[in-house]
């Protein structure tokens, strides 16, 4: 049986049995591109587990008793199914088989067991044309044989993700006919890394090559922390055009844990172009190069490591600019997509009339206030902000198109003015450019539901971000009330002063049984107002919000709340219907920005009056987002009492530091990982460990994988993460758990 094909057994013709990634390889091998070397795990691979485990019957009987159209029944049916994988034995003849030919490649490079890359590659003999692109599952840095069954075998599994299950019956394909291949192959540990297009992505100039390169991993570029270099070369003659060298201050490399993490670029190194003329011309010989072999425009990702460069993917160009149109800006890409339309200019809610659906959002900074008008907003564009601001976040919460960090978009672009956004580059364009998109659809990275001891949770407030992400979390981690009433436009202080608090009350009924809906029985951290006064100004009512210097330490949180109680008791009251009439008890209520025990005291008194009573018929907790509640922990616990805690790292850096996070001159100082702000985590972490109390984290910091490592270590119950990041947060949980698991059992037969 053939189980086997190394890439240099493989062509563009052999999609059928090691699917599109395996082929493509190997015909990148063939015609003598450096491609890390590695081999195919064919589609008779896959079937010889199936049938060795007898799963053929087993599926069958699951996939007759589940109605594929409901997305329930679908998940049940897909963890089931997936279990049978991941439970699953492989044969001895075809676990041989994966051994030697993995020690086969270890030898080529020296080493005994050497790092991997276990990717999957669909395939199905009779629709060799079929897409099953993103689907399943990368497992990256992988070392040691037990660690590759163990990917191999979850690569398996992924073939029945609900994700995957969804499409071939949408697409009408039978689900026993469909295989994976799973692609063995040398993990690069890049020293540069980059891309590089065969076309000019931005003037559509064929003649050209443009690479973009910068130090260590490739993730830098992607996110937009680093603006790389860039070079531009004849492709005809070779000859290097320009050469854009650009500050570069972070580098993205791997830890001795396999996983990223970001580090400062030495000093000597932050200024000078990372690719040498020998590697741009070698660069720009390969370009041309697969060009040629596929026939048209190429983007190209490369490594380069001590032994030389590797193309670790090309794809055909998905995006080119067919018309041309000025550059008017660029920025930081903070969520990616196409925007096109009318130019509004919004200084604040005074302007919020003349914004219609469609219209691109310029602005210097978003907060709150905004968030309507982001929802309609076909593409948003900032003066100020990185990654971890306001319009970045929710942003990528609602899919749209925006560039951050602009500095003068508010000064340059004009009302009225038609504009394309291109949210992944961080480029603004004149008028209406056009992107040809190809039919190619790029892998993705996505991980499988792998089990682990930490909960993931998402940070997600709208019921379509729930929709999305709900079969790949454990819950709710972060759900604000606050963005629950924008779609109204009223103040809360509105609904107080007109006597319409049951108005209110009913609203957040709807809005957060919507969502508990969605995620039930799992739980829903619902989080109560925490109501800034310079944020909801334009909402109707906010115009009488005090003016404060320092709104960010100022009158909100449950400080607010204690001090106008009855906007606190209709929360209460909401709470108390979809609790105790409703039957939600998924839902755990969270209070703000507190300072003492005595104010969760308060809360706690309200709450039993209006017949909720915390730990009996609802989980209660607070966030520890303030350096007084980290030290008074003890005394919180044990004076007030508490079911668990959430970290709001966002507050926590900024009170600790004494740096505003708004302040773009002293953004730089923000950081998570100072020794300050990491002592309080630890310090909580312990103590709710020795009282009982459960701790989690919904600040931006657990969307960070090397922080929520460190969070796993201190023994984290669970991490919320964005959206965008849940994927890579559950895969540094479960490789963290994995390492401590070894340590202590290496520990224990050591004696």
């Amino acid at each position: 049986m053939d189980y086997v094909r190394w890439f240099d057994q493989l062509s563009k013709e052999d999609v059928g049995i090691v699917g599109g990634k395996g082929a493509n390889l190997g015909e990148m091998v063939k015609f003598g591109i450096p491609v890390p070397p590695g081999f195919v795990l064919t589609a008779n691979s896959y079937w010889r587990f199936v049938d060795h485990n007898n799963l053929r019957d087993k599926i069958a009987e699951i996939l007759s008793r589940t109605n594929l159209n409901d997305p329930v029944s679908l998940l049940k049916a897909s963890e089931e199914i997936q279990n049978l994988f991941i439970n699953g034995q492989i044969p001895d003849d075809l676990k041989n088989v994966i051994i030697e030919n993995y020690k086969n490649l270890s030898k080529i490079f020296g080493e005994e067991e050497t790092y991997v890359a276990v990717r999957s590659s669909a395939t199905a003999e009779d629709l060799p044309n079929a897409s099953f692109a993103g689907q399943q599952a990368t497992f990256l840095n992988v070392k040691g044989i037990e660690e590759l069954l163990e990917a191999v075998k979850k690569c398996w599994a992924s073939l029945w993700t609900a994700r995957a299950m969804n499409y071939r019956t949408q697409m009408g394909f039978d689900h026993m006919k469909v295989a994976l291949a799973v692609v063995i192959q040398k993990q690069i540990f890049s020293e540069k890394s980059g891309v590089m297009f065969t076309v000019d992505p931005i003037s559509n100039d064929i003649s050209k090559i443009v690479i973009e390169a910068s130090w260590g991993l490739g993730e830098s570029i992607v996110s937009g922390e680093v603006t790389p270099d860039e070079y531009v070369v004849d492709k005809n003659t070779l000859q290097i055009l320009d050469i854009k060298v650009n500050r570069k201050d972070i580098m993205t490399i791997y830890d001795p844990e396999k996983l990223t993490k970001k580090v400062n670029v030495p000093d000597d190194k932050k200024e000078i172009r990372c690719l040498s003329e020998e590697e741009i011309r070698r660069l720009a010989e390969l370009g041309k190069k697969i060009e040629e072999h596929y026939g048209n425009p190429q983007d190209i990702e490369f490594a380069i490591d001590k032994n030389g460069i590797w193309i670790v993917q090309t794809r055909p160009v998905t995006t080119y600019r067919k018309r041309s149109g000025r550059i008017l800006l660029k920025g930081i890409s903070a969520s990616p997509g196409i925007g096109k339309g009318r130019v509004k200019i919004i200084y604040g809610p005074e302007d919020f009339k003349k914004f219609e659906k469609g219209d691109v959002l310029v602005t210097r900074m978003t907060n709150p206030d905004f968030e309507p008008l982001m929802a309609i907003a076909s593409a948003i564009i900032t003066d100020e902000g990185g990654n971890l601001s306001h319009a970045a976040i929710v942003s990528r919460e609602l899919g749209k198109p925006c560039v951050v960090g602009t500095r003068e978009a508010t000064k340059v672009l004009i009302d009225g003015m038609y504009v394309t956004v291109d949210g992944a580059r961080g480029i603004v364009y004149e008028g209406d450019v056009e992107f040809e998109r190809k039919e190619e659809k790029e892998e993705k990275i996505v991980a499988t539901r792998e089990i682990t001891a930490t909960k993931v949770f998402a940070i997600a407030d709208y019921p379509e971000t729930v929709m999305k992400i709900r079969d790949k979390i454990d819950g709710i981690g972060l759900l604000r009330l606050e963005f629950l009433i924008l779609r109204e436009r009223k103040h809360p202080r509105w609904y107080l002063e007109n006597n319409r608090l049951k108005d209110l009350e009913d609203i957040l009924v709807n809005r957060i049984g919507e969502i508990a809906s969605l995620m039930f029985p799992k739980p829903v951290i619902v989080r109560t107002f925490d109501l800034r006064t310079d944020e909801y100004r334009g909402l109707e009512g906010g115009d009488k919000e005090p003016i404060e210097s320092n709104p960010m330490i100022g009158w909100h949180g449950i400080r607010r709340d204690l001090d106008q109680q009855e906007i606190l008791i209709a929360q209460i009251r909401a709470f108390k219907r979809l609790i105790k009439e409703m039957g939600y008890r998924n839902i755990w209520i969270m209070i703000p920005f507190v300072i003492s025990w005595e104010e969760v005291k308060a809360v706690k008194d309200i709450m039993e009056r209006e017949g909720l009573i915390p730990h009996k018929d609802v989980k209660f907790g607070i966030m520890v987002e303030t350096p007084a509640a980290a030290l008074t922990i003890e005394e919180i616990i044990e004076k007030a009492g508490i079911d668990f805690i959430s970290f709001g790292t966002n507050d926590l850096t900024q009170l600790t530091l004494g740096v505003d996070r708004n302040n773009s001159l002293v953004q730089k100082l923000m950081n998570e990982k100072h020794p300050a702000v990491l002592e309080l985590i630890k310090r909580v972490i312990r103590v709710c460990k020795d009282k009982g109390v459960y701790t989690s984290i919904c600040g931006q910091a657990g969307s960070d994988p090397e922080y929520a490592s460190m969070l796993v270590e201190l023994g984290i119950d669970s991490i919320s993460a964005n959206m965008d990041a849940i994927d890579s947060i559950r895969d540094a949980i479960a490789r963290k758990e994995k390492t401590i698991m070894l340590d202590f059992v290496r520990k224990w037969i050591r004696g």
